[in-house]
């Protein structure tokens, strides 16, 4: 009696696995070539100084007419709930989005510019230290601008948006990472 042997199957080629980063665990990953790297800096760059404008021309203005209506707020949700408070909801939308929205260049840019602030903790403590920064100069030196931790909340908030929105994605595209030895 024979017996049949069964033929041994082909094992499957084995593909890299993705690490947690998207990329194949088998090699580094590979940034983009020089040329469009030093583009991608320059325009954000360019972003980030048009950015720190903006954010100045915003924050930093004297408002001389709101120095009656304005108090400083120390205690967080005091401001978000005086916004959305208000009859008109538009108010309170355009306080909390453009606070909001005033964070996301921030989120987008710095680790692009930055690699070594790459990191969802490190972008939040750089985000917040800057913004704290902004509405200590508002309160103490800008008439009728007062501090609001409402303010760095929601701005802070809106540059982890960026950051993982496009942020974390452009930097690596920009900045490869380096092996760890």
């Amino acid at each position: 009696m024979s017996r049949a042997v069964p033929r041994p199957r082909s094992l499957p080629r084995r593909r890299p696995r993705p690490s947690r980063h998207g990329a194949a665990e088998d090699g580094p990953e590979r940034p983009l070539p020089l040329l469009p790297r030093l583009l991608v800096m320059v325009c954000a760059f360019v972003f980030m100084v048009v950015f720190a404008a903006v954010l100045a021309r915003l924050t930093l203005h004297p408002s001389p007419a709101s120095e009656a209506l304005t108090h400083t707020n120390l205690r967080p949700g005091r401001s978000l709930k005086a916004y959305l408070d208000q009859p008109a909801l538009r108010d309170a939308v355009r306080q909390i989005g453009g606070n909001i929205l005033l964070g996301v260049p921030f989120g987008v840019l710095t680790p692009v510019l930055a690699p070594r602030t790459r990191g969802f903790l490190r972008v939040l403590v750089l985000t917040a230290v800057v913004m704290l920064l902004v509405e200590f100069a508002q309160g103490a030196l800008v008439t009728g601008r007062a501090f609001d931790v409402d303010d760095v909340i929601l701005n802070t908030g809106g540059a982890l948006i960026g950051y993982l929105l496009l942020g974390r994605r452009l930097s690596r595209a920009v900045h490869a990472r380096r092996p760890k030895a």
